[in-house]
């Protein structure tokens, strides 16, 4: 990589760890910025191992503060999702996948915004509804590692605490991502190559664990489920735009 794609290698991986220290959909915005300067698929594969090993320190950070009765809604659906994108990995359109998850994850952001008051009531955990939004987000976290969006249209919600909230999507991704290893090296996207780029990117993406779980400790469930939705809503846009 040149100057530009270590750069932007480096602040994907900081994303990636924010997002494993509690900001959820910060990590979205990692593969988009590597497609600047490589091509998707590329970026997905060099990207996987930093996750997973952002997924130690946010497993580490969050081992206490999960929702399991969620997990269990959402794993059977995710694994099921990831089959499918592993099976139709050579047909899909990742830009097409985004589309359709951008315009999914704006219609959630907008219908949150644009309320009167905000819902505050919690509904329970749903087989059914965590059984499709799993699948969506599974299917989607294969392709281009963008599950986020699906995923908190199912677990917003919800409206779990702040920390429960942010363990309970550590894990899910944790879970996703450990799944996702043996289907991606079998496509060849852990090459030596990618593996070794994977590495120099690490550690920003450590920093980034830290300061995640730094923020998230401190904000209040409003300004939290604020923030998640604002985000939802940018990377929506940045899907929709890519997909067009």
């Amino acid at each position: 990589m040149d100057l530009l794609g270590w750069v932007l290698g480096a602040i994907a991986a900081f994303s990636i760890g924010m997002a494993k220290g509690g900001l959820s959909m910060v990590g979205t915005i990692s593969v988009p910025l590597m497609a600047l300067v490589m091509s998707p698929v590329q970026a997905a594969g060099i990207l996987l191992p930093v996750y997973i090993v952002s997924d130690i320190g946010g497993l580490i950070a969050f081992r206490r503060d999960f929702d399991l009765r969620v997990l269990r809604t959402l794993v059977p659906g995710a694994v099921t999702g990831i089959a499918l994108g592993w099976a139709t990995a050579h047909m899909v359109d990742d830009h097409k996948v985004g589309l359709i998850v951008g315009v999914i994850g704006m219609a959630f952001a907008l219908n949150a915004l644009l309320r009167s008051a905000p819902d505050s009531r919690a509904r329970p955990p749903s087989r059914i509804k965590g059984g499709f939004w799993g699948l969506v987000s599974g299917f989607t976290s294969f392709v281009s590692h963008s599950g986020a969006a699906p995923y908190q249209v199912y677990a917003q919600p919800l409206r779990m605490q702040p920390m429960t909230y942010a363990g309970t999507t550590t894990i899910f991704f944790a879970i996703c991502n450990a799944v996702k290893l043996l289907p991606y090296a079998m496509l060849g996207q852990l090459s030596a190559h990618n593996l070794t780029l994977s590495a120099a990117l690490m550690l920003p993406a450590i920093v980034g664990v830290l300061l995640g779980l730094y923020l998230v400790k401190r904000m209040s469930a409003t300004v939290f489920y604020g923030f998640i939705t604002w985000a939802l809503m940018i990377v929506s846009a940045k899907l929709i735009w890519d997909g067009i």
